[in-house]
Formats: C-alpha cells, structure tokens, sequence
C-alpha cells in the first residue's frame, strides 16, 4: 500500500458523543459486503470500464505519440470542466507546483471556466504558434468547451496559417456524430475517443488524465500501478473486512445517518495534493449528491487553513468528519540555525519539513481533543503512484457509500437539468433575467 488510512479517531471511543460507535460501523460494513459482488461484476463484464484501466498499458502506448507531439510545444491549454479539467490538472500538480514545468516540458494550463476576461488575458500572453490546445468533452456537447475551443481558432489561424490549425488540436470526445468531433475534424484536428461508459468525474485514470500528464512528464503507467495497489485487493476479497475504501464509506455515512455529520472536510497537509482535494469535492458532490442524500464536502489547505478555517473547525457546529492528508516530511528542507535569539531555540537542528509534520499532527490532535470525527491518511512520498493509488480509494469508497445510500453514483440528473436550462436560455427561448424561472 502506498498510504496508512485510519479511523480510530473518528469513533465514539476516541472522541465522545460525536463519534461512531464500533457496532455502527460493523452494521454498515455489513451492508457493504454485496457491493463486492456488484464491483467484481462491473469489472469482469466490463460495464465500468474505468475499473479496468488500472491493469492496462496498451492505450499508453497509443497515446504517446501523441503526447510526444504536443510536448514540444512551449504552451497546452486544456479546455474541459469538471473532471475533464480536474483529472489532469491534479496528476500535473505533481510535477508543476505553480512555478513552471520540468524542463524540456511545456507549461499546461487548465481553463475549466468561462469568464471571458480570464480567456482574453490568456490568449494576449500565449504565442500562439508555440501553443497546443486540448479540448475535452465526453459528450462533444459541453457548451463550455465548445465556446473556449471557437474562442480561440480565430487568432490561432491568424498565427500558423488555416492549414496549419488543425495540427495545435487534439480533441477527446465520443465516436459519435457530435459538435466538438465535426469541429475537430472540420479543422483537420485529431480527435481521440472518449470511452462513453467512463464518466467526466471517473476519467482520471482514462486519456483524460493521463495525456496531460503524459505531456507533463509523468510515469502514467506508475500511476495506474499505484491504482492497482487499491484496486486488486478489493477484486480478489470475500469480504470488506480491512478494505480501507469501504471504511471510509461505512464511517461517512453512518456519522451521517446518526450523528448529523453532513461536511467532510478533506485538508492535505502537501501542497502537490491540494488540487486532489478538488477533485474529491467533485467526484463525492456530483456522485452522492441525490435524493437528499450525500455529505458536503469542503477543502482546506495546511497549513495555510490553521490561520482561518480551522477557528471554525474547533469553535464552530460539531457537523464536521475530518480527514487530514498527511505526509512524512520530518527531516525534509534545510537545516535551520536560528542564531543567538534564544526565543527561536525550538527551531535550531529542525528543518521546514519538521515543522509542516509538527503542525499537521498537532491539528489533527487538536480535532481529536474537540470531540471532532477525525480519520489520518498518510503517505511517505507524494509520487505517481501515490497520487493513482489516493484516487483509486476516493473513487472506490464513493462507489461504496453510493451503495450504502441506494443511489446511483454514475449519474447527475440536476446538472444535467442546468445544462439543458443553459441552452434554452442562450437560444432566447427563456430570457435571462437573473430572476428563477
């Protein structure tokens, strides 16, 4: 296993009135034990086709070209919104903290909005001749990317000539007869299939995320292993007993149904996982959200959150479950030498990293004395195979709880309302007032 995950601290035993109690937790254990079956089935049938992706390696293969082509570009914007953005841009967090690619790699970008000074002050700053586009859409529908994508061909073709368009565009979208696909091809684009059984917020492990991250630099095939460590052992097991994603579930849902813990806050103590806690938002809000089911779940960041939320945290409603994503840093960084102020003593022989651990264990505890549901994940290294097996567990425990909750994960019937309410109001059928209709 590439990460420790445990809850002893979100019982009743450890923090009072507010925690799960032990036979609660069994009961929803027990509930969960059917959906291995349902899981192993997905699996050997192929019906969720995202739970093969760990074991394979062919698709890379056919990818790289790809990525090899767009890596020689100086510039890639990704146009995409939810997971089509999120996939990618959590496993590039990996290798560009904010201050640049690896070298000898371009700088991506992820435009997962709409607001159109935010796109022109983009466009200004991109050479537009060093620059590659990916637009992703599994329906080739999203008016989002579609909108980015039109955004820019024009200054694209003033640039590197009509031609020569086509050669900046990859697009990821559905073999079917679609808008995003009869652009791509009217443009001389190449268009590589999205599979249409693995939805936008699951895609991470698919070509979603991994051409991105393959462009970046990463081993894709070492974050699919990293996946495969989670994943295997749920496949081969009669029972979920010990199955950390199933766990997880079982605790989030029975302090749901018995304590009224409606919020989970995720708060990664490791600035290159801080994106992966938005993109577990997603997939946890988008996927159990139905039926008045679901948790909130928000995100925080260590240790910049100790200075803000973590007030709230502690001194605000006991409604909350956290989980802290914690990494062992001790050691990490420069040694310190404070020099003769002796107020600074505590310091002196400690580095960076001792202080980042220090303060994560020293929150968590804090929670814990607070009576506050508190669950530790921990890693040793924040790598490939760490990020694939970390994504593996949060898809696989939202797969659990919607199995607890009687829902479908797969679906998002009030998005899809939104989207559809978004083009009658664009067409004029339905003015945009601001107001309800």
């Amino acid at each position: 296993m590439f990460y420790s995950h445990s809850i002893d601290d979100a019982l009743d035993t450890s923090v009072g009135a507010k925690g799960l109690s032990r036979a609660s937790l069994d009961r929803a254990m027990a509930e969960l034990r059917p959906a291995l079956d349902k899981i192993r089935h997905w699996h050997d049938s192929n019906e969720l086709p995202l739970l093969k992706l760990p074991a394979r390696r062919d698709d890379l293969a056919t990818l790289k070209p790809h990525a090899e082509r767009f890596a020689r570009f100086e510039h890639v914007v990704v146009m995409g919104m939810g997971g089509s953005s999120l996939s990618g841009k959590t496993l590039v967090a990996l290798k560009d903290q904010g201050f640049g690619p690896l070298k000898g790699r371009p700088k991506l970008w992820f435009m997962d909005n709409v607001d159109p000074a935010t796109y022109a002050e983009l466009l200004s700053r991109l050479p537009m001749e060093r620059t590659g586009f990916i637009p992703i859409s599994k329906s080739g529908g999203t008016p989002e990317t579609l909108v980015q994508l039109l955004a820019v061909l024009d200054s694209l073709e003033a640039k590197v000539g009509k031609a020569a368009v086509g050669q900046h565009v990859i697009a990821i979208t559905e073999a079917t007869d679609n808008p995003l696909s009869r652009l791509a091809k009217r443009i001389g684009a190449t268009v590589l299939e999205h599979d249409p059984r693995i939805g936008g917020r699951y895609s991470a492990l698919s070509l979603v995320g991994m051409l991105p991250a393959m462009i970046a630099g990463l081993d894709c095939a070492a974050v699919r292993e990293g996946a495969a460590s989670v994943l295997d052992p749920v496949l081969a097991a009669n029972d979920v007993t010990g199955i950390a994603p199933a766990i997880g579930a079982a605790l989030s849902v029975g302090l749901a149904r018995e304590k009224d813990i409606n919020i989970t806050v995720l708060m990664p103590y490791v600035d290159r996982l801080n994106t992966l806690a938005f993109w577990y938002r997603q997939i946890w809000a988008e996927s159990l959200g139905k039926d008045g089911n679901g948790t909130t779940p928000a995100v925080a960041l260590g240790t910049v959150d100790q200075h803000s939320q973590v007030q709230l945290y502690l001194g605000g409603p006991a409604d909350k479950l956290f989980t802290f994503l914690i990494q062992d840093t001790a050691g990490h960084g420069q040694v310190l030498q404070p020099g003769p102020d002796k107020a600074l003593d505590y310091l002196a022989g400690r580095t960076m990293g001792d202080l980042l651990q220090a303060e994560a264990d020293a929150t968590a505890a804090t929670t814990i004395k607070a009576g506050r549901p508190t669950r530790i994940i921990r890693v040793a290294e924040v790598d490939e195979r760490t990020m694939g097996a970390l994504m593996m567990h949060f898809i696989l425990e939202t797969i659990f709880a919607a199995h607890l909750w009687k829902i479908d994960a797969f679906d998002q019937p009030a998005v899809e309302d939104a989207k559809v309410l978004t083009r009658q109001y664009l067409s004029g059928r339905i003015p945009s007032t601001g107001r309800k209709p």
